[in-house]
């Protein structure tokens, strides 16, 4: 049995497990998407776009999403990571406010930053809010780096984005199989 504990908590989640997210999966991702991206959302049209430039040989994206053991869904994430000769960019990123600081955001970026480094990529790029110290947090933690600001980046409501990097081409860093083993997710 799988549990994913968060370092403040003591609630677990049994039998949560990490897995390719599918077409199966899109009407609940974009309810998902709507409720905590609001007027920034994805379009359910764009998100299966996205999936599909995710699948088959081409593939140059990777989609995951983690769910409980009922099939709830507690969070998904997305990585471009191109011809995998230069930087991957992680795409999004989200989990339901209940499994927050449970490892969920954890076990996804493990697997993508994974992805990544196993294509080649030299490093990880995103952007997060400026007003999300929390996420940006989690990726210093992870060994992500601000690299600078874009300003304007976000319209509803308009609003900076720190851009963060992560380089692959030193050690493992904070984000390597160490981490996916720690969290008690399964794949």
């Amino acid at each position: 049995m799988s549990q994913v504990t968060g370092p403040d908590r003591g609630e677990s989640l049994a039998q949560a497990h990490l897995r390719a997210m599918t077409s199966a999966d899109l009407a609940q991702v974009a309810r998902l998407e709507g409720e905590l991206f609001g007027g920034e959302a994805w379009s359910p049209q764009l998100l299966a776009d996205e999936l599909a430039a995710a699948q088959g040989p081409q593939a140059d994206r990777r989609y995951v999403l983690v769910e409980d053991a009922a099939g709830g869904l507690l969070g998904y994430a997305g990585l471009w990571f191109g011809d995998g000769r230069g930087e991957a960019d992680l795409l999004t990123i989200a989990t339901v406010p209940a499994a927050r600081r449970r490892g969920v955001a954890t076990v996804m970026l493990t697997d993508l930053v994974e992805v990544a480094r196993g294509r080649g990529c030299r490093a990880v790029l995103l952007e997060v809010r400026a007003s999300n110290e929390a996420a940006q947090r989690l990726y210093a933690g992870h060994g992500f780096r601000p690299l600078g600001v874009r300003r304007r980046y976000y319209v509803a409501p308009v609003e900076d984005a720190v851009v963060m990097r992560l380089d692959l081409r030193g050690s493992l860093g904070a984000v390597g199989a160490e981490t996916f083993g720690a969290s008690g997710l399964t794949k």
